[in-house]
């Protein structure tokens, strides 16, 4: 008999934590997780990724987003909109994916123990219960997986009710008439332009002179002039000095360094995410950490202490929930030794603003720094049947492709359906396809997919006409 209580036991329950917790069970191994909220499905399920995605389906039902091109711009299917109704979907799809989950968990025989994990030890686990009350519990191999949290600047400071993080934006009981937005990241564009769609009156502040810097500059180009069209002012290259908030929690000021001044009912700040890692006692045990938090782990994810790894967001990049899936389940095969290869398929971005952005491969300018010859191939949707018919007039499909194999080097779309269309990309990159591929393959008319015929053809024609010269 074992001298442990578990074979494995992950702290946190979102996608790392439930994959590597399910993947040491399939190995007929005894394991648990530990999480500090009642319900399972960690940080992703119940305030992040979930409920943001479902926020904003419910944004573009109701709201009528997606019909205005051919309805105008003054349909809605709701004509006063209210948070309630916005949160209601949001609340019954997280009870849905908890379902899931916990059905995953009981059929595999995992263990989940309610209550805040620590380190006594590299074996031992201390779970401070919301009684009060402590239960220890030791395990061959523990991950930690507690993912990240909202990173809070030191002049800043935060209320929840005004002066709201990520994760307590969705709580707001009423829609504001304002928003400022501080922050160009994936979750600042993401909330600024499902609330812009709304009707709120969105203004987005950043640092830095352009928005969500890894992505294709064309496509942010394409993505800036969307949000303007939907009212949304940009201040980008503005550094936030102070943010005050007014008596009686009737608004908020916002000031920047240039000496403007900015008024709005609340400001949502997104300044990147920082790693979960407090409380769990990491340095006395002596696993490593990073900046911001992050532990340092190696190929397989095991860190500074040999028999403790580390998945998700915790890590840091890329910090997605379906790299953080596949980080629990490679951490669980190492822990038990089973070397697992890891194939190298190009990793896709999503974006889920309104529009929707996705990405796989080299960006233009990354090509040019790499000297890549490559030439460009564009469809638009607008020039798709399928693209009328769903109401999307500005979307884009981009392909860059390398003119001396006509290897695919970059994937960029904007607009309806961007993250699943792009995955066709992503198959095509991974098997070592090329632009013959799109040239000769039939998609199904009237399709999304058709745009990458069309680039296709545009891009060979580009080729064609260069070899005449």
């Amino acid at each position: 008999m074992s001298r442990f209580d578990y074979d494995l036991v992950a702290i946190g329950c979102g996608p790392a934590g439930q994959k590597a917790a399910l993947q040491s069970a399939k190995l007929r191994k005894r394991t648990a997780i530990v999480d500090e909220r009642e319900v399972v499905g960690g940080i992703c399920t119940n305030i992040g990724t979930i409920p943001s995605k479902s926020f904003r389906e419910a944004v573009l039902y109701l709201s009528g987003f997606r019909q205005r091109a051919i309805y105008g711009a003054g349909y809605r299917v709701k004509s006063k909109i209210e948070m309630k109704d916005l949160t209601y979907r949001c609340a019954k799809i997280i009870a849905s994916e908890v379902e899931v989950i916990r059905s995953q968990l009981a059929r595999n025989n995992v263990d989940v123990i309610t209550g805040r994990g620590s380190l006594e030890d590299e074996h031992t686990v201390v779970i401070s219960k919301p009684d009060g009350h402590k239960e220890r519990i030791t395990s061959e191999f523990i991950v930690i997986a507690t993912g990240a949290k909202p990173y809070h600047p030191q002049n800043i400071q935060f209320d929840q009710r005004t002066v709201l993080d990520s994760d307590f934006i969705l709580t707001l009981p009423e829609l504001p008439k304002s928003m400022i937005v501080v922050g160009g990241g994936v979750i600042g564009v993401e909330y600024a332009t499902m609330f812009a769609a709304l009707g709120v009156a969105v203004t987005l502040v950043d640092g830095r002179k352009r928005l969500l810097g890894f992505i294709d500059e064309e496509i942010v180009e394409n993505l800036k002039y969307q949000m303007r069209t939907q009212g949304i002012t940009l201040r980008l290259g503005e550094e936030v000095t102070q943010v005050k908030c007014k008596d009686n929690d009737s608004g908020v000021v916002v000031e920047l360094s240039s000496k403007k001044v900015l008024v709005s009912d609340v400001v949502l700040i997104s300044a990147g995410r920082t790693s979960a890692t407090d409380g769990l006692n990491l340095e006395s045990v002596g696993v490593k950490t990073g900046e911001r938090g992050k532990i340092v782990v190696d190929s397989q994810f095991r860190t500074s202490v040999p028999n403790i790894f580390a998945v998700g967001d915790v890590i840091g990049f890329p910090a997605l929930a379906s790299t953080s899936a596949n980080q629990g389940r490679i951490a669980a095969l190492a822990a038990f030794g089973l070397n697992y290869q890891v194939m190298e398929y190009p990793l896709p971005f999503g974006i889920y603003s309104i529009p929707e952005i996705s990405m796989v491969g080299l960006t233009e300018e990354e090509a040019t720094e790499k000297n890549i010859p490559y030439e460009v191939g564009i469809a638009r949707y607008k020039d798709c049947a399928r693209g009328a018919i769903i109401g999307d007039m500005e979307g884009m499909l981009k392909l860059l492709i390398n003119r001396q194999d006509k290897s695919i080097v970059g994937i960029h779309v904007i607009g309806e359906n961007a993250s699943e269309l792009v995955h066709i990309g992503q198959a095509a990159m991974s098997l070592k396809g090329t632009l013959n591929y799109f040239l000769d393959t039939v998609f199904n008319f009237p399709t999304l997919a058709e745009c990458y015929k069309i680039a296709a053809y545009n891009c060979f024609n580009k080729l064609q006409a260069a070899e005449e010269l």
